[in-house]
């Protein structure tokens, strides 16, 4: 279970101060939770601290009831937290083999290392001993990242915009790996997007808004506000 009280997040530059989070207050226990809301809300920066890559300069995070506040990201990493960027890191010189082994965290076998590739739709034969570098595009790397989650198999996993560059591959498919990896794992999966078709596969959606929780609940309370509110700013936008 993941606890988040009164966490803030401020940051401040040569124009001053801003206000990125305020006061996020939030308990998710549920198989899938999706974050969602307008460009710039926060919620991208909330995951961020959820993973450690940024500290909170206010509140407390807990997980499985233990304070992870001041906890590293490869800290929390040890303590079955996982996270994908929505831009996938690139590295040169280290093949997409070398990757799934270390986010297994043990030498696979080349057909377990290639099943996880199958998994999110690659040709392994094409793909186990390429480098992840500039040559893979953002929908490859996107694969291969989710691949790498697969494979550690932790007890949170927090994806960015996992559609992000995934264009011959289709969001049932997409939509399919979270699935299994809740059944393979058991662990709890949080999701940040806009896509309506993820939204829909959400236990609970919170929306963040202006560096706050806007709105969550269960999601067949909130999916259909924020439809009607979609489809509300659209019409208005054609008059």
């Amino acid at each position: 279970m993941l606890e988040l009280r009164n966490v803030g997040y401020l940051v401040k530059d040569e124009l001053g101060e801003k206000q990125i989070l305020k006061n996020v207050n939030l308990t998710l226990d549920e198989r899938f939770v999706a974050f969602t809301g307008p460009n710039g809300g926060g919620k991208s920066t909330l995951a961020k601290v959820i993973a450690g890559i940024i500290k909170p300069t206010e509140g407390k995070i807990y997980f499985d009831g233990e304070d992870i506040t001041e906890l590293s990201v490869t800290e929390r990493a040890k303590k079955g937290i996982s996270y994908a960027f929505q831009q996938p890191v690139r590295f040169k010189g280290l093949t997409v083999r070398d990757l799934i082994n270390i986010a297994a965290g043990k030498p696979l076998k080349v057909g377990d290392a290639c099943a996880y590739l199958s998994e999110v739709g690659m040709c392994a034969r094409d793909y186990i001993d390429r480098e992840v570098n500039a040559s893979l595009s953002g929908g490859e790397l996107k694969r291969i990242e989710i691949a790498t989650i697969l494979a550690r198999g932790t007890k949170l996993s927090v994806f960015d915009e996992p559609e992000a560059g995934i264009d011959l591959w289709s969001f049932g498919n997409l939509i399919k790996v979270f699935e299994n990896m809740y059944k393979k794992t058991q662990g709890n999966i949080l999701i940040i997007s806009h896509q309506e078709r993820i939204l829909n596969i959400a236990d609970r959606i919170v929306v963040i808004a202006d560096g706050q929780v806007q709105n969550e609940g269960k999601k067949e309370d909130v999916l259909p506000k924020l439809l009607a509110a979609e489809s509300c700013r659209i019409l208005t936008e054609k008059l």
